[in-house]
This record gives C-alpha cells, structure tokens and sequence, in this order.
C-alpha cells in the first residue's frame, strides 16, 4: 500500500503532465478558433488518409496502454509483484514500438502526447510497485494501481490525450 507522500507525488507528476497536455490542446483550439491554422498545400490531399489513420491508431494506443485496460489485458494470476511490473511495462513498450512510425503522419505536439503517457504509466508501475513488499502478488500490485487510478481519475492522462487526437485528426477533415 503507497503511503500518503507517494500518492501525492505520483498525483502531483500527473497534474503537471496533464496540465501540460490541456495547455498545448487549449493553444491548438484558440489557433483553430483564429483561424491561424495553415491551409494545406495541394500534395497534403493524398496523406490526408494516412494521418487520419495514424491519429486512429494513436487513440487506439492511448487506449491500450491507459492502466485499467492495461491490467485487464495483462492480468495473469500466480505472477509476482516483479513479474507482473515487468509484464506491464513490456506491454508498454511492444504497444508503444508497434505505433512508433505513425509519428511521421502526426504533430509533434501529438506524439509528444503519447510518449509522455507511455512514460507516466511506466512511471507509475515502478513507483507503485517499488513500495509493495518483494512477497506481494501481481495481484497486490494491479490492486494498487487501480486503487490509484480510481482515487485520482483526473490524473489519469488517457482522457486528456485522446481528446486531443481527436481534436487534432478533426482539423484535418475540415
């Protein structure tokens, strides 16, 4: 069980996080609402659908890798608090590697997105299961990290980046 100190510590990395992710989606929003966005040059006609395909499967990625879907897919009984922090983070990773080219089709602002949920829900995997006991279950440490999530649901940053996929893949339709 993570004592008070390291929740707040955990909370307070994901506030910042996100309260950066909601700034930078914010800017894009005022921009669009400016009308300071830059019209397309004729060639980007023929990538529209590849960057439309690459905000999809980054939604998707959000998705797979934000911690309650995580676990559910992951959740192996009889695995350590070890075992089950490695399993986690190398589903991360393989998630994370199998997306990697679509950074070419989206904004950096976008892909810096993903990359720091990916980073956080790694972070928060090694801090949780850094203060459970080397005798705690995979169990105790999924238990842990979805007492987390639930205390904390704005911390979660799943939310706030896929909102600014989406937002990003519709200013390319219109």
């Amino acid at each position: 069980m993570l004592s008070t100190n390291e929740y707040i510590i955990s909370i307070a990395f994901a506030v910042i996080l996100a309260s950066i992710l909601a700034y930078i989606f914010w800017v894009q929003r005022k921009q669009v609402k400016q009308g300071r966005t830059t019209s397309k040059p004729e060639t980007a006609v023929s990538t529209t659908p590849m960057k439309l395909q690459a905000y999809e499967r980054l939604i998707l990625l959000a998705d797979r890798i934000a911690l309650p879907n995580l676990i559910s897919r992951s959740n192996q009984p009889g695995l350590s608090v070890r075992e089950m922090q490695n399993l986690l983070i190398q589903t991360i990773r393989q998630e994370f590697d199998h997306n990697i080219t679509q950074q070419i089709y989206v904004s950096p602002e976008a892909w810096d997105a993903i990359r720091n949920l990916k980073e956080q829900n790694m972070l928060i995997i090694n801090q949780v299961a850094s203060f459970l006991p080397e005798s705690a279950s995979g169990q105790d440490l999924n238990k842990n990290l979805l007492e987390m999530v639930m205390q904390t649901p704005k911390a979660s940053l799943h939310h706030i980046v896929s909102d600014a996929l989406s937002f990003e893949a519709k200013k390319i339709l219109y």
